[in-house]
């Protein structure tokens, strides 16, 4: 099936700007089951990246070994906006590693949370890396390098053994040898990869189909899967496209968010994964073309659309707080899949 999905951001009854949005739509084996005209668009993984960084850890059998819970991997998994919830969950996995918050190399940005902001802007609350949004998956990198008996001091580093553990991982999963990978450094310090947005979804159907049985990478990255659709909150938060995704379809799907307007998702029931990638880099534009793409797919159906229509149809406010457009995306199936 083509696809062409466009978002239109509307001032009124006028056209004010066009986003233009590439997705990919693959099974396991790579067959491009949808696409928009550039499936093959290289770009960057960003945290749609994180459930294949998390990956070694669970199967090398240190997450059970270590006596982590769901909801830690899940925080693990995480691009979270810095709540109390969030701050308690990373600092917890950090204290069983006899670890603190120093320990971590991502760096502090404000919280994304408004309340923790606050807190922070005020003075309540020092500023701390347990509020990056990032600050889970590097808890989960240090557990690895303690588990295998690496330095943790420069983890970050693409000469660490865990960031080229990260590079070969990633690519195997999305059918890609590593040299494959155009390696880039994440705003959080870590290696991030340069890749097709039909890999990205390959790599998606892989995890969306993985099973409690068959080899250690199968039942890890079912467990991960597992993790994130029953703790969707610590996957992102209140603000989250990819939790509000999660609890609409009942933990269903499974989605992760990126830098610079990527979303990724996994269809088990359906066996597919997505690759969606705004090519502006507007985040604004993902949830309306995200919502509508998995509708057109039949992975959201009837009242689990409900609780998504403001992210499937934001409205724009003025400063005044007056209603003057909306954001909306134009989906066209242009050819019907062969047969």
């Amino acid at each position: 099936m083509r696809l062409q999905v466009q978002v239109r951001v509307g001032r009124g009854a006028i056209l004010e700007s066009r986003h233009r949005v590439q997705v990919a739509v693959s099974a396991p084996d790579g067959a491009l089951v949808a696409a928009s005209e550039r499936p093959n668009l290289v770009t960057t993984f960003r945290s749609c990246a994180k459930p294949f960084q998390l990956l070694p850890l669970v199967e090398r059998g240190h997450a059970e070994r270590w006596g982590l819970s769901d909801e830690q991997l899940a925080v693990m998994a995480a691009s979270h906006n810095g709540s109390r919830y969030h701050a308690a969950l990373v600092s917890g996995i950090l204290s069983q590693l006899d670890l603190t918050e120093h320990d971590l190399e991502c760096g502090f940005h404000e919280p994304l949370d408004p309340e923790s902001c606050a807190r922070v802007r005020s003075g309540a609350e020092p500023p701390s890396p347990l509020f990056n949004n990032c600050s889970g998956k590097h808890a989960g990198m240090l557990c690895l390098a303690r588990s295998e008996g690496w330095p943790l001091e420069g983890y970050t580093r693409a000469g660490h053994p865990i960031q080229k553990l990260m590079r070969r991982t990633v690519a195997e999963v999305c059918g890609l040898s590593p040299e494959d990978l155009e390696v880039g450094i994440d705003g959080c310090s870590v290696s991030v990869f340069g890749l097709p947005l039909a890999a990205m979804a390959r790599g998606y159907a892989v995890f969306a189909t993985a099973g409690p049985q068959g080899s250690d990478r199968e039942r890890g990255l079912h467990r991960i899967r597992r993790a994130m659709q029953t703790f969707p909150l610590a996957v992102g938060g209140a603000t989250s496209l990819s939790t509000a995704v999660m609890q609409a379809s009942g933990g269903r799907l499974v989605s992760k968010g990126g830098g610079e307007g990527l979303e990724c998702a996994g269809l088990p029931e359906r066996g597919l994964g997505l690759a969606l990638k705004c090519e502006d880099g507007q985040g604004r534009a993902v949830g309306p073309a995200l919502i509508p793409v998995l509708e057109h797919l039949g992975a959201l159906a009837g009242a689990e659309l409900e609780p998504l229509e403001r992210w499937r149809r934001p409205v724009l406010h003025n400063h005044a707080g007056l209603e003057v457009g909306r954001i909306e995306a134009a989906v066209e199936v242009v050819a019907p899949a062969a047969t």
